[in-house]
């Protein structure tokens, strides 16, 4: 139990508690739909210092159930800031707490594992509160796609001159997925997370795109028989869920991590060069390596604790990272990745 401030919206927020190590790129995390669920603790002791803006956001809305942080700006200096972070929260509703010892926390989540918790600033009973914090549901087993999905397919407005005609499956995905999707000349429409194979192949697409999105990739039953029924028909490329989907649709397996990879600074490398990638990430479960088929090869694995980063298809044209190649926040080493996936089409 941590005590501390009320930080954005006076309310109560329940949700998966998780840490991220980022030091900048507050609010990509805020408006990231993988996050959707889980109550996020910043690493980074003060939080705000930039303010926030209508161009950095990740997507329609926060998604985050709640926020943590050390210690919370309230006047931001920037020339791109439109408002201060802790009014973001609550004209958003978003409830946060500052003020906590977010390293005991941390270290907490490092030795335990991820858990359930509740911020309140109502004045709760805290016997109330810690008995509906452990009658929480666990994030396994949980289809969060279905929550953050589009309602409707829609056409990404794009910059450039489009080469490929590219269907991306919207689990939870972020903007800057298609800005660089439309960069590397993609011509993007992206479609509802339940959207049947069949109704992706009659568009007729270049290639399809399974993005990132919350909670746990067993429970998107719908996603794993779409992409099945996609392999060999088309190219694929897949990111964080979209990895793990593509894994399941293989016939392989994913597990449950113990307190998850969020931040910007994960080395990952990658094993045809060998060269080492700082990568960002945002996921709570894994692929298993033991669990891949024999018509596979591990492309990707991660230096800070050996766990599958990537993998390609050797009989069929598809791959997939765990991380965030797009990285918003973060380093822009892996954007050759979408390269890679306009060489698939281009075949």
């Amino acid at each position: 139990m941590y005590h501390g401030i009320s930080f954005g919206h006076i309310g109560e927020a329940r949700g998966e508690v998780c840490f991220n190590t980022g030091m900048t790129g507050y609010q990509e995390v805020l408006t990231d739909p993988s996050y959707s669920g889980q109550i996020v603790t910043m690493t980074y002791p003060q939080i705000g210092n930039y303010g926030v803006n209508p161009d950095d956001i990740e997507s329609g809305r926060i998604q985050v159930a709640g926020f943590v942080v050390r210690e919370g700006c309230d006047v931001p200096s920037n020339f791109r800031s439109t408002m201060s972070l802790p009014a973001y929260l609550d004209q958003q509703g978003i409830v946060g707490i500052q003020g906590i010892d977010t390293r005991a926390l941390t270290r907490k989540l490092r030795s335990d594992g991820a858990m359930n918790g509740i911020i309140c600033s109502t004045g709760r009973p805290v016997d109330e509160l810690l008995a509906e914090a452990r009658a929480l549901p666990s994030m396994a087993g949980q289809d969060l796609a279905t929550v953050v999905t589009c309602d409707t397919a829609y056409s990404w407005e794009g910059q450039g001159e489009s080469r490929f005609k590219v269907a991306a499956l919207d689990f939870g995905i972020k903007r800057n997925i298609l800005r660089l999707l439309d960069a590397h000349g993609c011509d993007v429409t992206v479609y509802p997370a339940q959207t049947s194979a069949d109704d992706l192949l009659a568009a007729a697409p270049d290639g399809v795109f399974l993005s990132n999105g919350p909670g746990d990739p067993d429970a998107v039953s719908y996603g794993i028989e779409t992409v099945r029924t996609l392999l060999g028909r088309v190219p694929l490329f897949g990111i964080c869920l979209g990895h793990q989907l593509l894994a399941l649709a293989l016939g392989g397996g994913t597990y449950k991590m113990k307190f998850g990879h969020r931040g910007v600074n994960h080395p990952v490398k990658y094993l045809p060069t060998g060269k080492v990638e700082i990568t960002s990430q945002n996921h709570g479960f894994a692929v298993d390596p033991d669990r891949l088929p024999a018509a596979t090869e591990i492309t990707h694995w991660n230096l800070n604790d050996d766990t599958l980063e990537g993998f390609r298809c050797t009989d069929v044209p598809a791959f997939s990272v765990q991380y965030h190649p797009e990285a918003a926040p973060g380093p822009h080493d892996s954007r050759y990745l979408f390269e890679q996936f306009n060489a698939l089409m281009r075949k």
